[in-house]
């Protein structure tokens, strides 16, 4: 079998990983969103802040209700995340204040508003400082909950990839395969917003790809010596020179792009040791690239990785982290229901469905 042409599942990448099959519902009954703003809000401002918790509807369709309801434009309406349609989520929203005595009146069962205040700005995608999620797992048996733990064990000392999660392409999960097509001129697609989220599917799928074949290497790195996962890999010799002292699980190579964490600036890795020390305790994270135009592309050994997962998109690019931690996890198993309950906080763009992905271990 070719290593190039072999993806592994998410979940077979870690020692800990078995099969574990439990029942989880993408449902606002068992699964909860929690928005956490990136700073407090002042108070005082031309925008009003109000917090909807919903259910059953996407981002976008809260903002056509308020736009209809409201009689304004859609772009005058701000958010910061866009959040799941099967979860019961809570998020902010920002329209001008003067439609604020407006908001109350809005009748609609799936959106309940639960506060409302102002702020300066209007709310911009990005500015979260990350979101709280609450998932409820059924039909857990005794051994699948020692294995439910012993995964949660291994994630909160080494924390997790920080892929795309599968509701980013669709219902199907082909929406990449239409943004490839429109990327490469073989497919039209006149509605704006439509052309951005199916371009973004297409870059997700790339950054995951990219993602996939990273840990790959991390893992075989610590099984093997670095010149035989180079023959294996088809790697260039010495591409691998420097991983395996670092004691983290993913292993960062030279010209990695790195970002400081949970927020900084970025820079290039060059003292492995250094950078791999520091990555050990969540100081910074290497990042991926999300293919585009206007983006910092990595150096050296880590170009001749991520080279083989870009691709010509007319749209701007950017950096990703690769690896986050889940804090404040909570877990709680209730035997005599054979249900786990399981709460943390990922930062922003981090999808709880990837915790999940790693938990089933299939």
């Amino acid at each position: 079998m070719s290593y190039h042409n072999h993806l592994t599942p998410v979940s077979r990448l870690y020692p800990l990983s078995q099969t574990n099959d439990f029942v989880f519902n993408s449902s606002a009954r068992d699964f909860t969103v929690e928005e956490i703003p990136l700073y407090a809000f002042a108070g005082e401002g031309e925008h009003a802040i109000v917090q909807v918790r919903k259910k059953g509807m996407t981002t976008w369709e809260v903002v056509q209700v308020l736009s209809e309801h409201l009689g304004i434009k859609q772009r005058e309406i701000g958010y910061a995340g866009l959040k799941d349609k099967h979860a019961m989520t809570v998020q902010y929203f920002s329209v001008p204040a003067r439609y604020e005595a407006q908001l109350s009146r809005i009748e609609d069962e799936r959106i309940k508003i639960l506060s409302q205040t102002r702020h300066t700005n209007k709310l911009r995608i990005g500015h979260l400082k990350g979101n709280r999620f609450w998932l409820r797992f059924k039909k857990v048996l005794g051994v699948q909950q020692q294995k439910i733990d012993s995964v949660l064990d291994w994630i909160e000392a080494h924390g997790m990839p920080n892929y795309f999660g599968a509701q980013r392409f669709g219902i199907d999960g082909e929406n990449w395969r239409i943004g490839q097509a429109i990327a490469e001129g073989k497919r039209r697609e006149r509605h704006r917003r439509t052309r951005t989220f199916l371009l973004s599917a297409y870059q997700s799928k790339l950054f995951n790809d990219w993602l996939r074949r990273r840990v790959e290497i991390s893992r075989l790195v610590e099984g093997f010596d670095a010149a035989e996962v180079e023959r294996i890999a088809g790697l260039e010799t010495g591409t691998l020179d420097g991983t395996q002292q670092q004691e983290p699980f993913f292993k960062i190579l030279k010209g990695d792009v790195m970002m400081h964490y949970p927020h900084g600036r970025i820079f290039y890795a060059d003292n492995l040791s250094e950078e791999a020390a520091k990555f050990a305790v969540r100081d910074r994270v290497p990042t991926g690239q999300i293919p585009g135009q206007k983006v910092r592309r990595a150096q050296h050994a880590a170009a001749t990785i991520e080279s083989a997962f870009e691709a010509p998109i007319a749209v701007d690019g950017a950096r990703r982290y690769a690896w986050v931690w889940p804090t404040e996890i909570v877990r709680n198993y209730l035997p005599e229901q054979a249900h786990y309950t399981l709460s943390f906080v990922l930062p922003k763009g981090a999808y709880a469905t990837i915790v999940v992905e790693m938990l089933r271990g299939h």
